[in-house]
C-alpha cells in the first residue's frame, strides 16, 4: 500500500522555498528546454542572474528595482500548461497581428482622424479671422464664408461702425407708404429709432407742425436736426453722405429739445379731457333713488330691475320738473343706452314696465370692452371710432406682423402702447349709435371690429384650437356695441351674412324682435368671407379696411387669398377634381358649379385656364375641401 502523504520536502534554512529545485525535481527538462534557458535564462531562488554583466542588473547581480527576493520575476517553464484567461474574457488569437486592420476599425480610425483634423482647422481658422479684422474694416463685409473639408463655415463680422450716442427719430402715420419705406430701411441697417405714429400719438401732431411747418409725414430726425422726409433719406443714400451726416450729427447726446420718446401708459392731455354726457349726473343720482329688485313680470323672472313709474318719480325728486319733463329725461336715458327694457320695448314708458341699468345686464360680464362702470362721456360719431380703431390696428400690424400679415407677436402686442390705447378706445363703443352709418361705413366698421375682437381674444382668452375652446372665443367673448352685445359669431352671423344660422346651429343669432336685426345686411356679399379674420393659420391674412373703395379692398383680399399659397387651389384634370379651402364650403356661394365660375376672377392665370377647362365641356366635377387649420398664425 502506498503512503497517501508526499515525501518529505527538505526546506532550505530561512524557511524560504527555492521553487527551481522544486520544478527540476518533479520534471525532467528536455534538450530544447535547455537550450532555451541560454536565451531566456532564469532567476534562481539565491536571487543570482544568469544574464551576462551589463545586461539591466546592478552591481550585485540582481535586477534593477527589485528590493526583495519576494519580488522577483519568476518565469514558468516552457512545458508548463499556459494560464487561462478568466471565464468571460475574449482570448486573443496567436495569428491576429497587433493592429487590427478590419474595415469597421479602419472606418472609425477615419472618422476620427477627420473630427480631429477639423476641429483643429476650425479653432485655427476662427482665430486667424479674429486677427485680420482690423485689416478687413474698410471693406464693408458684414459676412465671411470660408469653407473646410466637407463643411461650410460662416462667421458673421462685427459691425464697426462708429457708437452712435444720439437718437434716431421720425413722425409717421399708419398705411402710410412712404412711412413704411423709411421704417424697413432703418430695420434693414439695424439702426435705433423712434416712431411716432400721429394716428397714436394724435397730440404729437401739433409738435410735427410747429417742428416742420406742416403736418406731411414722414419726418425724420438726427437728435433734434430736421433731416427732412423720404425723398431727402434716399438723396443722402445715394450720395452717400448719409454715414458722415450721422456721426456728424449723431456722434454726440441727444440733447432735451429733440422729439421725445412716447411714454407707455400716458395720454396726451387732449385726449384725457373728454366731454362729459349731461344726463350721466342724472343718471349717477337716480341710481341711487330707484329700488332696483328682481321681479315677476309676464310670468318671468327678471333680475335688477325698476318700473317706469319708480324712475318718473326718482327724476321728479332730483330736477324738480314736471311729470312730462320727467318721461321726456326718461325716454332720452333710454334712447343713449343708460337704461333698457328687460323685454327689448321700444320707448321708455311710465308705469309698470320694467327696465334695467346697462351695467346690469346678464350679459355685461362676457363684455370685455365693459370695465365696471358705463362710459359717462357723451357718444362719439361711429365713424369717427371705426377710423380711429383702424388707424391702431393698422399700428400694430407695421410693428408687430410679419410683412405678409400672416403671422403676429401677441406677446409683444398685448404689451404695446397701440394696444393699451385700443382697449381704452373699445369702451366708447358701449353707447355709440352704429345706425347712423351709411352702407359702406357700417360694412368696414363690422369687418374692423370683428377682426380686432378676434385679436383681442387671442391675448385675453386665449386661441380658437380645439372644439372646446371654439365656443368661449366665437360666442362668449362679447362687447357691448350701442347698448346691445354682439359676439364675433353675432357679427359674422348675425350682421355681416343677414342673420343666417352659423354651421351646426339650429336657430339664428337674432330673433324676430331683436334690436340688432336693424343693422343687419339684407344681402349677403360673398367677399366677407375674405375680409373676415379669425386668428388662425387658415384663414384669410388680417387686415382693416377703408370705408372708401371697400369693394375693391375686399377683392384684392380674396385674390391675395387664393393665390399666397401654390396648394391653395389644385386641379387633378384626369379625375375631374378641384380641391377648394374650407372657407368656401359655405351656402353663400352657391351651388358648386357656381362656386368654380365665381372663383375664376380671383386665379390665377394657369389655374383660371385649368378650371375653365374643366367646366367647359359640361362633365361632372368633383369638389373636396381641404381641412381646416385652426393652428394660431403666431
Amino acid at each position: 500500500m502506498e503512503d497517501p502523504l508526499p515525501a518529505p520536502m527538505n526546506l532550505p534554512l530561512g524557511g524560504q522555498i527555492n521553487k527551481q529545485s522544486i520544478l527540476n525535481r518533479h520534471i525532467q527538462k528536455p534538450a530544447a528546454a535547455k537550450a532555451d534557458e541560454k536565451i531566456h535564462p532564469e532567476i534562481h531562488g539565491n536571487g543570482k542572474s544568469n544574464y551576462p554583466e551589463g545586461d539591466n542588473s546592478d552591481s550585485d547581480g540582481k535586477i534593477a528595482n527589485d528590493n526583495s527576493d519576494f519580488d522577483k520575476l519568476i518565469r514558468p517553464h516552457s512545458q508548463l500548461p499556459k494560464p487561462s484567461a478568466p471565464p468571460g474574457v475574449m482570448e486573443r488569437s496567436l495569428s491576429l497581428p497587433e493592429t487590427l486592420d478590419t474595415p469597421a476599425f479602419a472606418i472609425g480610425k477615419f472618422f476620427r482622424e477627420k473630427s480631429n483634423s477639423v476641429s483643429a482647422a476650425i479653432t485655427k481658422r476662427i482665430s486667424s479671422l479674429t486677427r485680420d479684422d482690423d485689416d478687413e474694416i474698410g471693406d464693408e463685409v458684414k459676412v465671411k464664408e470660408f469653407n473646410l473639408v466637407g463643411i461650410k463655415v460662416v462667421k458673421a463680422l462685427k459691425d464697426e461702425r462708429k457708437e452712435l450716442k444720439g437718437r434716431i427719430s421720425f413722425f409717421s402715420r399708419s398705411n402710410c407708404r412712404d412711412s413704411g419705406a423709411v421704417r424697413s430701411f432703418l430695420r434693414e441697417w439695424n439702426f435705433n429709432y423712434v416712431e411716432i405714429n400721429i394716428d397714436v400719438y394724435p397730440g404729437r401732431e401739433k409738435e410735427l407742425r410747429e417742428r416742420t411747418g406742416s403736418t406731411a409725414v414722414p419726418q425724420i430726425f438726427f437728435n433734434e436736426k430736421l433731416i427732412g422726409g423720404l425723398v431727402v433719406l434716399n438723396s443722402l443714400r445715394n450720395s452717400g453722405m448719409l454715414e458722415s451726416k450721422m456721426v456728424e450729427i449723431l456722434g454726440r447726446k441727444c440733447p432735451e429739445d429733440a422729439p421725445s420718446t412716447p411714454v407707455y401708459g400716458f395720454d396726451e392731455e387732449d385726449e384725457v379731457v373728454a366731454e362729459k354726457d349731461e344726463m350721466a349726473e342724472i343718471v349717477r343720482v337716480v341710481r341711487l333713488k330707484v329700488p332696483i329688485q328682481d321681479r315677476i313680470m309676464k310670468m318671468k323672472f327678471v333680475k335688477n330691475c325698476f318700473s317706469g313709474g319708480e324712475l318718473v318719480e326718482a327724476i321728479l325728486h332730483h330736477m324738480e320738473c314736471g311729470r312730462r319733463k320727467a318721461i321726456e329725461i326718461g325716454i332720452e336715458l333710454a334712447r343713449r343706452h343708460f337704461i333698457h327694457h328687460v323685454f327689448g320695448g321700444d320707448e321708455f314708458e311710465d308705469g309698470n314696465n320694467f327696465y334695467r341699468f346697462l351695467e346690469h345686464e346678464a350679459f355685461i360680464p362676457k363684455c370685455h370692452n365693459f370695465r365696471g362702470v358705463v362710459n359717462d362721456c357723451k357718444p362719439k360719431d361711429a365713424a369717427a371710432v371705426s377710423q380711429r380703431l383702424a388707424c391702431l390696428m393698422s399700428a400694430i400690424l407695421e410693428s408687430y406682423a410679419s410683412d405678409d400679415r400672416r403671422h403676429l407677436d401677441y406677446i409683444g402686442i398685448s404689451n404695446s402702447e397701440e394696444f393699451r390705447r385700443y382697449v381704452n378706445l373699445v369702451e366708447d363703443l358701449q353707447r355709440v349709435e352704429v345706425t347712423t352709418l351709411s352702407h359702406d361705413e357700417k360694412l368696414a366698421f363690422f369687418l374692423n371690429l370683428h377682426n380686432s375682437m378676434a385679436l383681442h381674444a387671442v391675448i385675453r382668452i386665449g386661441p380658437p384650437g380645439g372644439m372646446i375652446d371654439r365656443r368661449p372665443f366665437f360666442a362668449d367673448f362679447m362687447y357691448v356695441i350701442g347698448g346691445y352685445p354682439y359676439s364675433l359669431s353675432s357679427i359674422k352671423n348675425g350682421i355681416l351674412r343677414g342673420n343666417q344660422r352659423p354651421p351646426y346651429s339650429l336657430i339664428k343669432p337674432f330673433s324676430n324682435g331683436d334690436k340688432r336685426l336693424e343693422l343687419a345686411f339684407g344681402k349677403v356679399n360673398q367677399l366677407i368671407h375674405f375680409g373676415i379674420w379669425n386668428a388662425t393659420r387658415g384663414s384669410p391674412s388680417i387686415r382693416f379696411f377703408n370705408p372708401k373703395g371697400i369693394e375693391s379692398q375686399l377683392r384684392n383680399a380674396a385674390r391675395e387669398y387664393f393665390q399666397r399659397d401654390e396648394g391653395s387651389v389644385q386641379i387633378e384634370l384626369g379625375k375631374r377634381t378641384v380641391h377648394l379651402p374650407r372657407i368656401i364650403k359655405c351656402a353663400d356661394f352657391g351651388q358648386e358649379k357656381e362656386i368654380l365660375k365665381w372663383m375664376i376672377n380671383y386665379l390665377d392665370a394657369s389655374k383660371a385656364g385649368l378650371v375653365t377647362h374643366v367646366l367647359s365641356d359640361g362633365g361632372s366635377v368633383n369638389i373636396v375641401y381641404k381641412n381646416y387649420d385652426w393652428s394660431l398664425n403666431s
